[in-house]
């Protein structure tokens, strides 16, 4: 766990020095509230941690170059979360505990927050690949393309727009995306080359949407900081819905296990798998770690 706690430790560190360029003036005060608001307290960090778990795993040879890659993968994520809870999409009250942006600064300012924390992830990413720049092309082509359409999270938002559903299509665009962003960034940043990542990252991020769905079901608002429920609310697709809560269990199992199996020879290879485990525990339904892990 100390590996883990550290590696978290990094990329909060790495978002503080990066929203502390972008509060200067002449930004405005509550756009630039509304930023901090929207990165702190953060999540799980799911996403930067995998990025820099991985590069840390292939033999990381420039901190600066990884750590930027997991707070634009960061800011993008929290980007979409901002734009998706806002009343033309979820209209969400509640997000990690406390209101959604759009609620504590009004609609307005949460859009441009949204468009700003896109903004500033390539930017980042540009300013901490600096000495590396075929490296920066690789991580800017691998972000754009698990962000917009066809292939990112755009096109996974709009499927809840359609009358039918694609549920295979909507998860990995929807979330998978990003994950596979991260496992892939995480090797470029090294050097290494990402095509060997994209299913440790596919699979990681299948996994997560469903232990999302049955924490939908099975949890009460206290316990996930958001509203529960929606999935019901707004028809969206999930997996409890198609497979039920033991068929949505089962799957977990069979995706994890295929995750840690497809991690690519590397000098830290063990380690990743343990880091992959505990995160795997830290995200599920805890009545489903049990059977899963």
């Amino acid at each position: 766990m100390k590996n883990i706690r550290n590696i978290h430790e990094r990329v909060n560190l790495a978002l503080l020095k990066t929203l502390k360029d972008a509060r200067k003036t002449p930004t405005p005060p509550k756009l630039a509230a509304s930023i901090d608001y929207a990165i702190f307290p953060g999540g799980a960090r799911v996403r930067p941690n995998l990025c820099l778990s991985v590069a840390e795993a292939c033999g990381e040879d420039d901190f600066a170059i990884a750590e930027s890659a997991a707070v634009a993968l960061e800011f993008i994520h929290c980007a979409s979360l901002v734009h998706d809870d806002l009343p033309c999409f979820d209209d969400a009250e509640l997000r990690r505990g406390k209101p959604t942006v759009h609620r504590a600064f009004g609609e307005t300012v949460a859009v441009l927050a949204g468009d700003s924390l896109i903004i500033l992830a390539f930017e980042n990413l540009a300013k901490g690949c600096e000495n590396s720049p075929q490296r920066l092309i690789q991580l800017i082509k691998i972000l754009s393309k698990s962000s917009g359409v066809p292939f990112g999270i755009c096109s996974g938002q709009g499927w809840e727009s359609e009358d039918k559903i694609n549920l295979s299509a909507y998860h990995q665009l929807k979330t998978g995306s990003l994950f596979v962003a991260a496992t892939c960034m995480g090797a470029v940043s090294t050097g290494e080359d990402p095509e060997p990542w994209v299913e440790l990252g596919a699979r990681i991020g299948e996994a997560f949407q469903v232990a999302d769905d049955l924490k939908d079901v099975t949890y009460s608002q206290k316990l996930t900081g958001k509203p529960t429920g929606q999935d019901i609310k707004n028809s969206r697709p999930s997996a409890v819905a198609e497979f039920g809560v033991d068929g949505a269990i089962k799957r977990l199992q069979d995706i994890l296990s295929g995750a840690i199996a497809s991690i690519p020879s590397c000098p830290g290879e063990a380690r990743l798998c343990d880091i992959v485990r505990n995160q795997a525990k830290q995200l599920m339904p805890s009545f489903a770690a049990d059977k899963v892990l």
